[in-house]
């Protein structure tokens, strides 16, 4: 995206403890208890979260037990493992009310998805580009990273005024050709305990000895991690800009699975077809396909053929093939290629029916839990199987010989 000036782009991420991120890490236990048991499991299942209450709803068909008692205990566990131990902050693992309304899939739902085709019509984008390591825009990566560290510094007790709901957001500035230039502004909100307010002119305020220590030891470690030559002077910065933040989580706002679709992907840099990814079992393309994208937009990028990827796939409820193959490479295609050329590589290359995309990327896995925090895309770990890019040689040595022959 080339403007001829400099220009800025802001990208946010939440953190475990956020309501929305609750309620996704719920639904995705719970699709992760019944793959375990039962990977041919069918599970579409939403969460709501608010002040000491839970409410678990969906269609599951699985045989794994799955009675009350036991989504009772995976809802308290997740809150647990959250950090909600505390019945003074309105949410607790051991006082929360579960309310489960889970009943079966719909039969005709069925009848698509056992002949091999798509539980639901949709499209679904994934992205690729050159500005981290990870081929992640850098905004969204760095937010995630943020929010990881917060957990991070919370858990191990190094900053412990810290409590599980957060929000982080990066603002960069880009130079004309879309690099990089540096990075322009950092919010942070975290909740907090008291033993950090201090009180000026009757208010409460997070102290400035807490601000000190978030900037230097939660912001500036992780964007020296990604960004070593960075100048911290450049930086504006807004740690808990209300002033005070001790009430959070589900106890002050509702929560929704499916609610942050686009922290899940890409901070806004790149399209959202629209659906939700947790508590979705594979065979739902809205999330398989999404994952299926954005391995083959990496695997573009990782091979040379382009700075910067963006993939669409579309499907019909029942139908295996997809509708459409979409490829967008923002004017940086290697020379001698087309967008249609690459087309043709991914029919080649790559699995695109529902059945395919679970066995070519083991989606019938327990690996949805981890996925529900700090991002879908973007982290390489061995169960991320989106992320590999073990297409990228095959792909750069097949292009090699057509861009050598159009030459």
């Amino acid at each position: 995206m080339a403007l001829g000036r400099n220009y800025l782009f802001t990208s946010e991420s939440v953190s475990m403890g956020h309501p929305d991120k609750v309620a996704d890490q719920i639904s995705d236990t719970i699709l992760d208890y019944c793959l375990q048991h039962d990977p041919q499991s069918r599970v579409a299942c939403e969460v709501l979260v608010t002040t000491d209450l839970v409410v678990v709803a969906g269609e599951i068909t699985t045989k794994a037990t799955l009675t009350r008692s036991v989504v009772d205990r995976l809802v308290r566990d997740t809150i647990r493992e959250i950090g909600y131990t505390d019945p003074a902050v309105g949410f607790s693992c051991d006082t929360v009310q579960v309310d489960i309304c889970l009943h079966k899939q719909s039969p005709d739902i069925a009848l698509g998805v056992d002949s091999g085709g798509a539980g639901d019509q949709g499209m679904m984008f994934g992205y690729a580009c050159r500005e981290t390591k990870s081929l992640m825009p850098l905004p969204i990566y760095l937010a995630h990273r943020l929010v990881e560290k917060q957990a991070q510094l919370r858990r191990s007790g190094e900053l412990p005024f810290l409590r599980p709901d957060a929000k982080s957001q990066v603002t960069v500035e880009y130079h004309p050709d879309g690099t990089p230039a540096r990075i322009h502004t950092v919010v942070l909100s975290t909740q907090h305990d008291t033993s950090v307010v201090e009180h000026r002119e009757g208010r409460p305020y997070f102290s400035e000895r807490a601000k000190k220590a978030i900037i230097e030891r939660l912001i500036l470690p992780t964007l020296q991690a990604e960004r070593p030559d960075l100048v911290d002077e450049d930086i504006i910065y807004h740690i808990n800009p209300t002033g005070c933040f001790l009430e959070g989580g589900p106890a002050a706002d509702t929560g929704l699975t499916g609610r942050k679709i686009i922290v899940d992907t890409y901070g806004g840099r790149g399209r959202h077809g629209g659906g939700a990814f947790s508590g979705k079992d594979p065979t739902k393309v809205d999330r398989s396909a999404a994952y299926m994208a954005r391995y083959i937009a990496k695997n573009i990028v990782a091979a040379g053929l382009a700075d910067q990827c963006e993939v669409q796939l579309s499907y019909a409820i029942g139908k295996a093939e997809p509708l459409s193959i979409w490829v967008s490479t923002f004017g940086t295609i290697r020379a001698g290629l087309s967008e249609d050329q690459l087309i043709e590589l991914i029919r080649k290359h790559f699995a695109l029916t529902p059945r395919g995309i679970i066995e070519a990327l083991q989606l019938r896995r327990p690996i949805y839990r981890q996925t529900a925090v700090h991002g879908h895309f973007g982290r390489e770990l061995p169960e991320f199987t989106w992320e590999r890019t073990d297409k990228a040689g095959l792909l750069a040595q097949e292009v090699g010989s057509r861009v050598v022959a159009v030459a």
